[in-house]
């Protein structure tokens, strides 16, 4: 299974990528290959300040339904606009193309705080 070191990772099988003050966070590998086949993304909480461990949207499945959880503090921006008709993307590339939502962070380092790769294997194992 693959986790990218650059990457950092919650308990929760999100994934979050810092570039300044804006993140690319989706679901880790173990996530999408738990949940199986993804049918359905939704988010309906852009350009909503919230707190980290709030539920920002759901991932629908063949056979379940999950929460998303935000990593760190902030507001959504932007919903990947390529799942709306190809949510299996998730599924296909993860860490690519399957990126769900973009954030403005409101406090960066708070992401270091957040699990590293070796430490998310741990959890997975």
């Amino acid at each position: 299974m693959n986790f990218p070191d650059k990457l950092r990772y919650t308990k929760d099988h999100e994934w979050i990528s810092l570039d300044g003050d804006v993140a690319t966070i989706g679901i880790t590998e173990f996530a999408q290959g738990e949940l199986g086949d993804i049918v359905f993304i939704e988010v309906d909480t852009i350009d909503t300040p919230l707190k980290a461990g709030d539920v920002f949207g759901t991932v629908e499945a063949v056979k379940t339904v999950s929460d998303l959880f935000l990593p760190v503090d902030g507001t959504l921006t932007e919903l990947n606009p390529a799942l709306a008709d190809a949510p299996e993307l998730v599924n296909q590339d993860p860490y690519g193309k399957g990126w769900m939502v973009k954030m403005k962070v409101d406090n960066p380092a708070e992401v270091e705080s957040l699990l590293d790769a070796a430490a998310y294997k741990e959890i997975v194992a």
